[in-house]
């Protein structure tokens, strides 16, 4: 077989090979800068959003706020125990009203809530509450 027949076809084919790998090439570099620039774009967020947060827990009227929750409802009803940035509170018979003013007040405080257990007791309801700032 002679080669030099088909030189010129080999001579392109051998064109279009690096140009479709040159394409490929820069395809993949395109779409990993973008991942990368969403990546980026993302973790700046979560930052932003981190140092939102301990701003808004290293506050110092959080603190004034949370124990308003003792003013709320009449001491007779409830228990109250506080060690550092720690609350732990137990109420019992609360009516209706009284347990929609409490809840409202905590889930509306910038505060990480471990426990929040509402039971319903006949016509009143007990309220166990643990959370941290």
């Amino acid at each position: 077989m002679n080669w030099q027949r088909y030189q010129n076809e080999l001579i392109v084919l051998m064109a279009f090979m690096f140009m479709f790998m040159g394409y490929l090439y820069k395809h993949t570099q395109v779409s990993s800068q973008k991942e990368s620039v969403v990546e980026s774009k993302l973790a700046l967020e979560e930052i932003k959003e981190v140092v939102a947060l301990k701003k808004i827990w290293s506050n110092k009227k959080t603190t004034q706020k949370i124990n308003k929750l003792q003013t709320l409802i009449p001491e007779n009803k409830m228990k109250w125990s506080k060690k550092s940035k720690k609350v732990t509170a137990s109420y019992t018979g609360l009516n209706d009203k009284e347990l929609n003013t409490l809840v409202t007040k905590i889930l509306n405080l910038p505060i990480v809530i471990k426990t929040l257990q509402i039971k319903n007791v006949a016509s009143s309801y007990d309220v166990e509450f643990k959370c941290q700032w």
